[in-house]
């Protein structure tokens, strides 16, 4: 794997990566096979992870999370994927994409009852914004939540949830007013609350042991203490989420990428066509030589991201740049790394067919290459 970008990095970063591909190594990728064909993982994974403070990364302490900074959950996505499953990975890390409007907006007491049981190991939770008629169109939700009594009455329907199926909570975006931006409003909705209805998990190229679900929701009564901040507050909320999680996402890219990378290189010193090692063939020299400049650009401009949002600074332009160029990164170098692998990089048994896979959703999760652009052109004055 390339190493040029850690000096990017303080040793804290690089220390507490290792301790999460130890985990990774030790509990995902001797199972990684039979978890990713059964579509699912064990629940005790979870729990495990939590023991290892590996849930709450990017959270306060004293609600239970382990604290530290974006560059920690980037440490914490390329260590984790040393198991070679991105599915596994975002299973584990839901949480992270749905606490954000809770710790920004939610009270002491929200969230203490519901994110230490997420940090814990013992509740799943699950964002739950996107919707079958609006994909990135966060303005168009149309899971409306209407007053009654002391609470509220949601109906309405959520596409694509990661974590979906197995998730005991919802944090779920819905329309409380008719302005397409300030009258949207986040609510935490119970998996158990009646009028809740999960699909079974859904088919997907990638990510196969992360369960996706559609949600309905059925006029679902839900009690005002589970609001999240006041009425109107969930667009700006989402719009302060996205930075961190494409950031996130472009780190999954060159991690993905970086795999395929050390993959692809092994099998060529190891294969031998032609009487001697694919590795000597100039035509696989230089394929492995484009993959690694690719790989280290890519980390080098995730990196000193992370570094500039650690530090308080706002790059929604960069961010943008960052996630699309990682997600093309991780696109080329993953099809190089099949390619070289030839008729085995097409079969399932292989790290780099399923790198592959994952690779795909980069450039449509957590904003579509096509809306990051729009933000890049907008921010030039175009």
């Amino acid at each position: 794997m390339t190493s040029f970008p850690d000096h990017l990095l303080d040793p804290e970063h690089l220390e507490f990566r290792k301790t999460c591909a130890r985990f990774a190594e030790r509990e995902i990728l001797p199972y990684v096979h039979d978890w990713e064909e059964a579509g699912s993982f064990p629940r005790e994974l979870y729990t495990k992870a939590a023991g290892a403070g590996l849930l709450g990364v990017g959270f306060p302490e004293r609600f239970g999370g382990s604290g530290g900074t974006i560059l920690h959950c980037m440490m914490a996505a390329e260590g984790l994927h040393a198991g070679t499953s991105g599915g596994i990975v975002a299973g584990l890390g839901s949480l992270g994409i749905a606490l954000p409007p809770l710790m920004t907006r939610g009270s002491e007491e929200q969230k203490e009852r519901i994110a230490r049981p997420a940090f814990e190991g013992n509740a799943i939770l699950a964002l739950a914004v996107t919707e079958p008629g609006t994909g990135s169109d966060v303005a168009g939700i149309s899971t409306r939540a209407v007053r009654d009594g002391n609470g509220y009455r949601i109906r309405g329907a959520k596409l694509f949830i990661t974590s979906g199926v197995r998730a005991t909570g919802y944090m779920a975006l819905c329309r409380t007013g008719e302005d397409p931006h300030n009258g949207l409003t986040f609510f935490f909705i119970e998996r158990d609350s009646e009028g809740v209805r999960v699909s079974a998990p859904l088919k997907k190229t990638g990510w196969w042991a992360s369960d996706t679900a559609e949600i309905g929701f059925e006029n679902v009564w839900v009690p005002e203490s589970n609001r999240i901040g006041t009425e109107g507050s969930g667009f700006l909320a989402v719009m302060e989420n996205f930075q961190q999680e494409r950031l996130v996402l472009a780190t999954y890219g060159h991690t993905l990428a970086d795999l395929a990378l050390a993959e692809a290189t092994h099998y060529a010193r190891e294969r031998e066509a032609f009487g001697k090692p694919l590795s000597r063939m100039q035509v696989i020299r230089h394929k492995l030589a484009d993959m690694a400049t690719q790989v280290t650009a890519a980390k080098t401009l995730n990196y000193t991201l992370g570094r500039a949002l650690a530090n308080g600074d706002t790059r929604i332009q960069e961010v943008s740049m960052a996630k699309n160029f990682s997600s093309r990164v991780a696109m080329e170098v993953t099809y190089e790394a099949v390619q070289i692998f030839g008729g085995m990089g097409y079969m399932r048994e292989t790290a780099v067919e399923r790198l592959s896979r994952d690779a795909r959703l980069l450039p449509i999760g957590g904003g579509t290459q096509e809306i990051m652009n729009e933000i890049i052109a907008k921010s030039m004055g175009l």
